[in-house]
């Protein structure tokens, strides 16, 4: 088991997601920056959808009942162990071993806003449609942590051995998001796409799981009204009356009626993943 002693600004348990049910109206949600999860369980030595902590701006403290592998990887913070005989440091993008009562310390990231926790053997919280994700946007999976909250842990004989001492830091955040344009790209004037891509955006502060709002360039429509509902997916760069354009992540609706001008690619959605109020970025086709 493990204990939340403090969560930090918001932190929930994630998987890859719950896939598959955009027909009832619930969306896919799983970590915000997929690739860090990924690459958080490979370290332990789980099956990459196993679910681990996605915490946002650090700030976390998880004290370990019993002794533990885990790694950290994501926005990068300060980690170390608390434990009786003194504190110790422990490094992000490898694996380490917790022992049994160490207190697990998460500081606030240098850069980017999600941070993810993987332990050996995976969260063994409850299942539901197929994930244990917390989804912010329809309230399903487990309530986002809180001090209190204990963690259960799944079981790890079956898992084979660790096999990675270390995996390379990511490089520094590029200030660039990739881009496909469309598909209503033709509700927009002439050279709106350029319009995109011309200037920096910045991130608001009106942002969470469900989307990034960027402020910048007004990106005016030839066409009035609204389209009726169709389908999203994350990476969806939406554009609401007032030309603001906001970029769908992992909690996102399925369905929506403004205006789709552009989709990130995946490498580019796991970026806007760990964008933070403030940050200035581009888009590029």
């Amino acid at each position: 088991m493990i204990e939340v002693i403090a969560p930090g600004a918001y932190a929930t348990v994630q998987d890859l997601g719950r896939p598959g049910y955009g027909h009832l109206g619930v969306p896919r949600s799983g970590a915000a920056d997929a690739p860090s999860l990924r690459l958080a369980n490979r370290l332990v030595g789980n099956p990459e959808g196993a679910a681990g902590v996605e915490l946002t701006f650090g700030g976390a403290r998880l004290r370990f009942a019993a002794g533990a592998w885990a790694a950290v990887t994501g926005a990068p913070c300060p980690v170390e162990l608390s434990r009786p005989c003194g504190d110790r440091p422990a490094g992000m993008c490898a694996p380490f071993w917790i022992a049994p009562g160490d207190e697990l310390r998460i500081g606030l990231p240098s850069a980017g806003l999600r941070t993810y926790v993987a332990i050996r053997g995976g969260l063994d919280t409850p299942v539901t449609m197929g994930s244990r994700s917390t989804d912010s946007l329809s309230g399903l999976g487990p309530p986002p942590l809180r001090p209190g909250t204990v963690l259960p842990v799944g079981p790890t004989g079956a898992l084979p051995p660790l096999t990675v001492d270390a995996a390379a830091q990511p490089g520094v955040m590029t200030d660039v998001l990739r881009a496909l344009p469309g598909p209503r790209d033709d509700w927009f004037v002439p050279g709106a796409l350029a319009d995109l891509c011309a200037e920096p955006y910045e991130v608001s502060q009106d942002g969470n799981r469900v989307g990034v709002r960027l402020r910048g360039t007004c990106l005016d429509r030839v066409r009035e009204g609204e389209l009726p509902s169709e389908g999203m997916v994350a990476g969806a760069v939406q554009v609401p009356p007032n030309g603001q354009p906001i970029v769908f992540l992992a909690d996102h609706p399925p369905t929506g009626g403004y205006p789709v001008i552009a989709v990130l690619t995946s490498a580019a959605l796991a970026r806007a993943a760990q964008l933070r109020p403030g940050d200035r970025i581009r888009f590029h086709m």
